[in-house]
């Protein structure tokens, strides 16, 4: 189900940014605000981050830290991030360096994210053997927040979500390039 979500997401971003050059992927509405380069560039870093932890559950070998597994806030801290990625009313500052996207981005970004987007899926089917409700992560950006990895991977797929509407807001603001 998680694969098919993001499968769609990546034929959302293919269709609805597929045509763009690169003035338009990288055209903000202003100095503050990401382009829709930007957008896709920040979920291929963010998601980046949790390839190593993917790898590793799949192999069977990872067991729960002590406070993955003892954590009264999983259930809590999990559905909040959802809960605050579908609210698009709100600009939230990334937490993270690491994942904020360079002021230019290459004009290849939409099959950057297509084929970024495939590695991932390949990724979340190696864990078809897993219970995704029992295997608890912890937030690479915030020590505390744990979730369970089901909730980590619906967290994801919101996200991708809400950078796509983000770049849709970009294109369809006035001055976007024609």
């Amino acid at each position: 189900m998680i694969t098919v979500e993001l499968r769609s997401v990546t034929e959302n971003v293919k269709t609805a940014f597929g045509s763009l050059n690169a003035e338009q992927l990288n055209w903000r509405t202003g100095a503050d605000n990401w382009s829709v380069g930007q957008c896709l560039d920040h979920l291929i870093k963010t998601n980046e981050l949790f390839f190593g932890e993917l790898d590793e559950i799949a192999t069977g070998n990872r067991q729960n830290s002590f406070w993955e597994n003892w954590s009264p806030f999983t259930n809590l801290a999990g559905n909040f991030l959802l809960k605050a990625l579908k609210a698009d009313n709100k600009k939230v500052k990334a937490p993270s360096p690491a994942i904020v996207p360079p002021s230019e981005i290459d004009a290849n970004i939409v099959e950057r994210f297509a084929a970024h987007q495939s590695e991932l899926c390949e990724k979340i089917d190696a864990l078809r053997n897993v219970d995704l409700e029992k295997v608890v992560v912890t937030s690479p950006f915030l020590k505390v927040m744990t979730y369970t990895l089901g909730t980590g991977l619906k967290v994801v797929v919101e996200h991708e979500r809400r950078h796509f509407r983000q770049a849709e807001r970009v294109m369809r603001s006035a001055g976007f390039p024609s």
